[in-house]
């Protein structure tokens, strides 16, 4: 039996629920490691730079590990 959601609750996800569903379900895939900061982004349909602030406003860690660091330091001294 399917119950329909009331229209109240769908006030709660503001003007666009489509767009903050699929931004909330993008963070909950990133922060569980299923999708990578760029394609969470992609898949809330905003910037990386947008997705990073919505990431802080919620006190959400990057998943920045330290191999990460590794490969982006090589990129960087390559570029120097």
């Amino acid at each position: 039996m399917e119950k329909a959601v009331p229209v109240d609750f769908m006030d709660l996800l503001g003007p666009r629920p489509s767009e903050e569903l699929r931004l909330l379900a993008a963070i909950e895939l990133y922060r569980e490691n299923k999708l990578s900061l760029g394609k969470a982004a992609e898949f809330a349909g905003i910037s990386v730079r947008e997705f990073l602030y919505e990431l802080r406003k919620r006190n959400i860690p990057l998943n920045y590990d330290v191999e990460e660091v590794q490969r982006d330091i090589e990129v960087i001294e390559g570029l120097l």
